[in-house]
């Protein structure tokens, strides 16, 4: 049944590209077949190669975590196999020095803004002989907004004032999409919430944990539970499906032998609420500004498969006056971004973005709606690479549209 799934299986055909394939692996390892001092370079891409989508746990009968198996088996592979110095280099910079600190990456999006804006990236694209993987990377960039909010001070209820929530502001969404981040803050004053974002909260950690660094995604972690936790929220809300699959599932595993964050963690993590999870309970403003498009909703993995949440998004959307909603043919399948992976194995994820391009074209929208940053970025994309004239955004920025923008319903 996970065969069926697996988007590297898809792409591949191959036993040891499949989750199957990969349990074997690393059931070697753990008999003793492969030395882990001595882990051979077919071990290493074959599990490398993964997405971690994990799709594989809905379809799996038994009920087996591959995800915590797969993430095991990644810090295995960083704690006996060294990168080269670049990619340690590479690695550095980008989870440790440039993620969690949300200022930084504003100023590098400030000068990525000019450099879509002054014609380098037209010069850029007509380069022919540039290295495929720094090609890959550019391609990835979205359009640039800059419309940031100020989260020096918390966001006001508009109207009768239903409750307080925080919300998980993330690193790479508010400064490459902040336009879906307004968007959510702005649904959320709507339906009656003061919105709070604590300052000391950081990037999730989910990045370097799929990379295998244990140690600083728990630094990351112990953060953000201090800053959100015991402030009377009634809830924490996530608008990246791969970050609140780590804050609602890893947390508790990464402290789960800790003597003062296993506890914490879990009361932290109880109150980690997807969006479109939340709204749907507490939408006390329905949207009524009709929006006349035909849509297609693209699943995030982590939000499908992890915190098993895909009604939620489609009722939202289906209470939008106009709003045509149409189903992809394979909703669970992966796009290809999974984090980082379209950056670091761009070969694999390019085929797998192809898939789901061909089965967003087949459903004839012109819209298409997303819920996780990467997928978002990557579907952008996407759209570019498969030449479909097709917008791209995310949920709370369509349920936005309907309240200021759509006619009358």
């Amino acid at each position: 049944m996970c065969l069926q799934v697996c988007p590297t299986y898809h792409i591949y055909g191959t036993e040891m590209d499949s989750p199957r394939g990969r349990i074997a692996l690393m059931r070697a390892v753990t008999k003793g077949r492969l030395k882990v001092s001595e882990l051979p370079s077919s071990f290493i891409r074959h599990i490398e190669l993964c997405l971690a989508c994990r799709a594989c746990e809905s379809a799996c009968p038994s009920g087996m975590e591959y995800g915590h198996l797969i993430e095991a088996a990644q810090s295995t592979i960083r704690q006996n196999v060294k990168d080269s110095r670049v990619a340690r280099w590479l690695k550095w910079v980008g989870f440790r020095q440039l993620m969690p600190f949300r200022e930084r990456l504003k100023v590098l999006a400030s000068i990525l803004w000019l450099y879509e804006n002054s014609g380098l990236q037209t010069v850029f694209r007509s380069l022919h002989f540039l290295p495929q993987r720094l090609k890959s990377m550019e391609f990835l960039l979205p359009p640039i907004s800059r419309e940031y909010f100020n989260y020096a001070f918390p966001a006001p209820a508009i109207g009768q004032k239903r409750g307080k929530v925080a919300f998980f502001i993330g690193c790479v969404q508010e400064a490459f999409l902040a336009k879906a981040n307004r968007a959510t803050i702005r649904v959320l004053q709507r339906n009656g919430y003061e919105v709070h974002f604590p300052a000391g909260q950081t990037c999730c950690g989910a990045a370097q944990l799929h990379q295998g660094d244990l140690e600083f995604a728990r630094t990351l972690a112990r953060k953000n539970i201090d800053a959100f936790l015991d402030n009377g929220f009634e809830a924490v809300i996530s608008n990246a499906g791969g970050c609140g699959a780590t804050l609602k599932d890893e947390y508790t595993e990464l402290f789960k032998e800790d003597p003062i964050y296993s506890e914490r963690a879990s009361r932290f993590s109880s109150l980690v609420r997807d969006f479109s999870e939340f709204m749907l309970d507490h939408l006390h403003e329905p949207p009524r500004g009709a929006v006349p498009v035909r849509a297609v909703y693209s699943d995030s993995c982590h939000l499908r498969h992890v915190q098993k949440i895909s009604r939620q998004p489609r009722q939202l959307l289906r209470l939008i006056p106009g709003l045509d909603l149409v189903e992809l043919k394979r909703p669970d399948l992966c796009c290809g971004s999974a984090g980082v992976y379209n950056i670091m194995h761009p070969q694999t994820a390019n085929p797998i973005l192809d898939l789901k391009m061909d089965d967003v074209k087949s459903t004839k929208a012109d819209l298409l709606i997303v819920s996780n940053t990467g997928c978002h970025m990557q579907l952008i994309a996407g759209t570019e690479r498969s030449n479909l004239p097709i917008r791209v955004a995310y949920i709370a920025e369509v349920l936005e549209e309907s309240y200021t923008q759509g006619s009358p319903g």
